[in-house]
């Protein structure tokens, strides 16, 4: 994939990377080491049955990912990141918001906003009709970002169906 910018402001760059970008996979371990641990008693008292379908439903096959971007700084730090996966099955007309974050600097500055639009632009050159996504629970806000730019409540839906804490949006998208 091209590392070519997609977009450039003053202050921020918008990049299309590969999943595996050592950026991209950076951004993703702090997501993951800040919103692990506030899900972290849910899944005390669990057979190791039931965390293993709660770990599946929330990995990411990366061959599942057709787009993957990251915001970068004047300082070409990078402090965004977000991506898009097609689910399949059911889904032929959706793609599916995965694993947005903003590192804890950049946040308050529109990197969030600046990521989502360039997800609903790259979805709408995909052809799709909307967007879909799931968040928990334990991120207001996740929750508050994604009401304030448009979407609404729908139903859980596969494959986060045994996760009841789970919140899913969609988005209609247009070319």
């Amino acid at each position: 994939m091209s590392s070519t910018p997609t977009f450039t402001s003053t202050e921020w760059v918008v990049e299309a990377v590969a999943w595996d970008d050592p950026r991209a996979q950076a951004l993703r371990g702090e997501m993951d080491a800040e919103i692990g641990p506030r899900y972290a008693d849910r899944l005390e008292g669990v057979s190791a049955d039931v965390a293993a379908r709660l770990s599946s439903a929330l990995a990411v096959n990366a061959e599942s990912i057709v787009s993957t971007i990251i915001v970068r700084d004047a300082a070409h730090s990078p402090v965004g990141h977000a991506a898009l996966r097609d689910l399949g099955g059911e889904f032929t007309d959706a793609l599916e918001v995965k694993r947005v974050y903003v590192a804890p600097a950049a946040r308050g500055t529109g990197v969030s906003r600046l990521l989502m639009a360039e997800l609903e632009r790259i979805a709408a050159e995909r052809g799709a009709r909307r967007l879909i996504l799931q968040t928990g629970d334990r991120q207001p806000e996740a929750v508050t970002l994604y009401e304030r730019i448009g979407y609404t409540r729908i139903p859980i839906y596969a494959p986060y169906l045994e996760i009841s804490f789970s919140q899913c949006f969609e988005k209609p998208v247009s070319a």
